[in-house]
């Protein structure tokens, strides 16, 4: 069986979040780790790996720095990283990603691909099943469970609204994870030693088949971004138990004059 798993690195949202000025995020400035949904879909390439000795390749899009999530993927089992990357992809949306993606997964050979469920940087839903649009695959969306597999078909327990469907589907095809699905394992010192090394495939704009350039980068995408700011952060609170009500208040005008609002 030979799987490819789709992750994206995304800004770690505890190091703080900075916007270019056409509102797309400034990825080269923040740090970032690998998506969660990507990383229990990888788990759960690497576990059937480990059940029927599957070939597990991880494709990821973005800046030259997205290399580290491949380095990350290695370390944990994965056999090949390829990175797509290229000026003309940057400032893509859903469309334009799956667009690349799609045109990255056209040269390799799969019986499953496994993206995870969205990006906590864009929290759309869409990129996965756009990618099995395009490549005319049918699509589990929202896996929790790998049920079955074999060489003809996967049985997957999904989540949906507030129950749950038992699908059956002929392979290839394509299964966004849930973060729910497994727990992913750590990397081994010796994949971590192996990674450091290993041969990443870089591809271009040239590699890809079968697009157009008005579908790629911010020119092909079709949503354009009327305004974004980062959320605002508050600090932690504090839980107190007053016996009184006189003694809540003389506690609240306490703090009130040490912070100097009264």
């Amino acid at each position: 069986m030979k799987i490819v798993v789709c992750v994206k690195q995304v800004p770690d949202t505890k190091g703080g979040v900075e916007f270019n000025p056409d509102g797309t995020l400034n990825r080269a400035a923040m740090l970032t780790i690998m998506n969660p949904d990507d990383k229990a879909g990888l788990e759960a390439a690497l576990r059937l790996k480990d059940q029927y000795g599957a070939e597990v390749t991880v494709v990821t899009m973005g800046l030259p720095k997205a290399e580290d999530v491949l380095r990350e993927a290695l370390a944990m089992g994965a056999d090949k990283g390829i990175l797509v990357t290229d000026r003309v992809l940057g400032g893509a949306d859903t469309w334009a990603t799956s667009t690349t993606l799609a045109g990255a997964l056209r040269n390799l050979d799969y019986d499953l691909v496994i993206t995870g469920r969205q990006a906590i940087d864009g929290d759309t839903a869409q990129v996965g099943p756009q990618i099995a649009e395009h490549l005319g695959l049918p699509v589990i969306s929202y896996a929790e469970e790998i049920v079955a597999v074999d060489d003809k078909s996967i049985t997957v327990k999904r989540q949906y609204e507030d129950r749950h469907h038992i699908l059956k589907a002929q392979l290839p095809c394509l299964l966004t994870a849930l973060a729910e699905l497994n727990e992913p394992r750590y990397m081994t010192p010796g994949g971590i030693f192996d990674a450091v090394d290993a041969e990443l495939t870089v591809w271009g704009r040239a590699d890809l088949k079968d697009i157009d350039d008005g579908n790629l980068g911010l020119k092909g995408s079709p949503t354009k971004i009327a305004k974004a700011s980062d959320k605002v952060r508050k600090g932690a609170g504090e839980k107190v138990a007053p016996e009184s009500a006189d003694e809540a208040v003389s506690y609240i005008m306490d703090k009130l004059v040490t912070k100097h609002i009264i």
